[in-house]
């Protein structure tokens, strides 16, 4: 949205798009409890897992993850683009996250390098180095099985990566599935980030409203009514907002209530058809 039209509602930045700061991102004590875990998780390594429904904030979770991570001392994040990617390219990622040159057509020279800078990293700052993946259902099993062999050493005693992958139900249900479950097994850290009630819901609504600048901007009564109508999900929510707001904006509302509601969702009447004469 053009930043001109954030001016007279006093915003620094469009509270209901994806793009906003992560500081002003919502967390909720369970987030916090996992993002917890997996700092703690640092000096072991091994796999981690954020599942839900779409929309219920698992790339939100990553982001928050990220943040908390990387401003840690000595600690090396890596954040995978591209989970569709073929296993080569799966192999070029890698090199370029880590700083490492890689030949993705010698497989083995590309792991020994990979796993011999990570190792490097391990005894100079005793932490795992630490890859998250978002939309982890979209990768092919090949990269999932070359992934697990990646992130063990010394014949599966020892963890030497920490990998998040955060992914909808089809990754779970992949996960049940025999050739997955050398996978599932390691999984020391789940998430599931399920739909929210109406009153989480208005916790998140009101704390993005006060970061953007402006915790007026839409009244009480319509925040209690888009929290009601968002079935739980977060990105429904946002959605909702900010087609009220971009409404607004167009008709140079001050402030967003009921009525704006009812006039942007309340569906038109339909036009009784007519019979036509035999």
């Amino acid at each position: 949205m053009n930043r001109n039209l954030l001016v007279p509602y006093g915003l620094k930045f469009n509270p209901f798009c994806a793009q906003i700061p992560v500081t002003a991102l919502w967390s909720s004590p369970v987030i916090g409890q996992f993002c917890w875990r997996i700092e703690q998780q640092l000096g072991e390594g091994g796999f981690a897992l954020i599942s839900g429904a779409s929309g219920s904030g698992k790339s939100a979770t990553l982001r928050l993850l990220q943040a908390r991570l990387a401003s840690q001392r000595e600690v090396t994040v890596g954040v995978l683009s591209r989970p569709q990617a073929s296993l080569a390219d799966f192999y070029r990622e890698l090199g370029d996250l880590f700083g490492v040159p890689l030949r993705p057509h010698n497989r083995w020279a590309s792991a020994k390098a990979l796993r011999d800078r990570w190792l490097q990293h391990i005894d100079t700052a005793l932490f795992r180095p630490t890859l998250l993946i978002d939309e982890a259902q979209e990768m092919t099993p090949a990269v999932f099985a070359e992934l697990r062999l990646l992130a063990s050493a010394e014949l599966d005693s020892r963890s030497i990566l920490t990998v998040v992958l955060a992914g909808d139900d089809r990754l779970c249900a992949r996960l049940e599935t025999p050739e997955f479950l050398p996978l599932a097994s390691r999984i020391r850290a789940r998430l599931r980030t399920a739909a929210l009630a109406a009153a989480d819901l208005l916790k998140c609504l009101q704390h993005l409203l006060e970061a953007a600048g402006n915790a007026r901007l839409l009244t009480a009564g319509l925040q209690q009514t888009l929290c009601e109508h968002a079935a739980g999900n977060l990105r429904l929510l946002m959605n909702m907002a900010n087609e009220l707001f971009a409404t607004a904006c167009s008709q140079n509302l001050e402030t967003l209530d009921e009525k704006l509601y009812l006039q942007v969702f309340t569906p038109e009447p339909k036009q009784p058809q007519r019979r036509l004469r035999t």
